[in-house]
Order: C-alpha cells, then structure tokens, then sequence
C-alpha cells in the first residue's frame, strides 16, 4: 500500500528539536490536517511560509491540497520526537543496565536479539538483530516487563506506534540497500548507544540522503524508498526503532489496516459465526491492552537487623 512517492517529504527527516538553524513550529497536527488549504497558517517571515503562500496564489482554484499538506507537514514538530529525545536518558540508562546481563536478559526475555525472519531481509546484510517491545499494535508482555519505563514512555509520548524494538548492529557491519515495499508506516529512530557518536562512524542513508546517528537523536524517514545503513566502528551500535502510521492515513484507514493484522493474529475474527467472532474480539481487546508492569522504586526505608528471613524485631 503507498501513500507518497519517492519525493516523499519523509525521504528523510531528523528532527531537531532545539536547533538553531531551525525554527519550532507552533502548528498543530490538526491544522495540517485541516481542510482549510487555501488559507496560509506557516510563519510568513520564514521560506516555507512563503513558498506555501506562492503555492496558494499560483495554483488559485487548482486542488493542490495534499501537496500544500505535505509541505506544511516538514515543519511540524512531532510532539513525541520532543518527548523521547526528553526522556532519553531514562531510556539509555533502562536499556543499558538490561543489557549488562545478556545471559539473564535472554534467560527471561522472549526472543531476544532475534535476526532476520525471512530469506529476503536476510538478504539485506548480517550482524543486526532486534528486541521487540511490540509488533502489529500489541505489546510483548514478557519485554516490556523487561523495559517498563522505556514502553511507558513510548506509550505516553502520543507516538502512533505499529510496532516497537530496539535494534542492534554489530562491529563493522552493514545493511544492504533494501526497499521496504510500503510506506503505510514510516520508520523513527531514537538513537540509544551510538557508537563515537557525532565522528560519523554509523550512517544510514536514505534515497540520496546520507545522515549519522547522534546519541539521543529522532529521525524519521519513508523505508519504501532504497536504504542502507553502515556501521564502521568497532563497537555494537543501538537504536530504539518504531514504525508508525503514516499520517496522511485516517483513523479509519488506521483501524482498518490494524484489523488486517489482528486477523492474521486471530483468524476467527473473520469467522462467520457470530459466537467464535465475538470471542475473538474479546482476545483482540485484551491482546492491545498495555501490560500492567511496575517499576522498580528505591526503598526510602532503612534497613534494619533480622533473622534469616528478613523479618527483624
């Protein structure tokens, strides 16, 4: 299913939140959205407000809604991007002390570190791998137990996520240039443990496009446009990745699209037995429910003397 073409305007996109260079939009997702495409809602002083001016007075009474959308949409700020590249270090700290024990992290976690699942994304290089948290809108259970705050983060930041995972790429390694085939989803990362971040060492490029990976960084980027990613240091290189709903889908579209997965998940759904349908429905809900986890809090109380039990008196 595609949505944009190769001039995609998510050919590439890092999102720099403080930024000098670039300034915060204050619009709204839904003035983006908005059916009002013949009025200018960008700042005027800047080039994309004025090219979004030029594009409504040249092609007056011409619907060239979706492209004046798309323009307006590379000077949005995603509000999540802003909340993970705040909330990074809670991240990096989480996953970093998980990975401290690899045999106790693959002893109670479920598949992780997993590779290539098909002969065509094998294809594409050796040496990464992933942890999923979630996959088609429903959450890894066992993970997330693992990473709590990480997949409490993700979930409160609003980010239209399809499937979450950190990835993991080995020592002087790289990904062939591959297409995804689709674009109803686009690709974010969240740049976990970079390795010599900054010295361009781990590189992805995308279409013609080449950008480095910068510790605590969003990107977000169309993976139906021909990719590759490298990594030259001499270390292992981590990102936390989602795929999320392309936001030129609606709602409909989003829910209808994420039926077509629960039913590969539970094929009942589409049973025309209304009892064995209804059931099914039942598991669809609780299977999107989030894990109810908790997280780990310090003790404010002193430890006192006991006996072997732990029971003092």
């Amino acid at each position: 299913m595609g949505i944009q073409s190769n001039d995609s305007p998510y050919r590439f996109r890092e999102v720099q939140v403080s930024s000098s260079l670039k300034m915060v939009s204050s619009i709204t997702a839904e003035d983006i959205i908005s059916k009002d495409t013949k009025t200018p809602i960008l700042a005027p002083q800047t080039f994309a407000g004025m090219v979004e001016r030029r594009l409504i007075e040249k092609f007056e009474g011409e619907d060239i809604s979706r492209v004046i959308q798309s323009w307006r949409l590379l000077e949005y700020d995603y509000e999540h991007s802003k909340y993970l590249e705040k909330n990074y270090n809670t991240i990096r700290d989480e996953f970093k002390n998980a990975i401290g024990d690899m045999d106790k992290l693959a002893e109670q976690g479920n598949n992780i570190w997993a590779g290539a699942l098909s002969e065509d994304a094998s294809a594409y290089g050796v040496g990464w791998s992933t942890l999923v948290l979630m996959d088609r809108g429903v959450w890894d259970q066992t993970n997330v137990a693992l990473f709590p705050k990480t997949s409490k983060i993700v979930k409160d930041s609003g980010v239209p996520v399809v499937e979450l995972f950190f990835a993991s790429m080995e020592p002087d390694s790289k990904i062939n240039m591959h297409s995804d085939f689709t674009n109803f989803v686009l690709t974010s990362h969240l740049a976990i443990d970079i390795p010599y971040s900054g010295s361009n060492k781990c590189r992805l490029t995308v279409g013609d496009e080449t950008r480095e990976w910068i510790n605590g960084k969003v990107s977000l980027f169309d993976t139906s446009i021909m990719h590759d990613a490298v990594n030259e240091a001499d270390k292992t290189r981590y990102i936390l990745m989602m795929r999320v709903w392309h936001p030129d889908l609606t709602e409909s579209d989003r829910k209808a699209l994420q039926y077509l997965y629960d039913c590969l998940e539970i094929p009942d759904l589409a049973s025309p037995d209304p009892g064995s349908r209804f059931m099914a429905e039942q598991r669809a809900n609780l299977m999107h429910e989030f894990p109810q986890v908790k997280t780990k809090k310090k003790s404010s109380k002193k430890k006192t003397k006991g006996n072997a039990k732990g029971f003092g008196k």
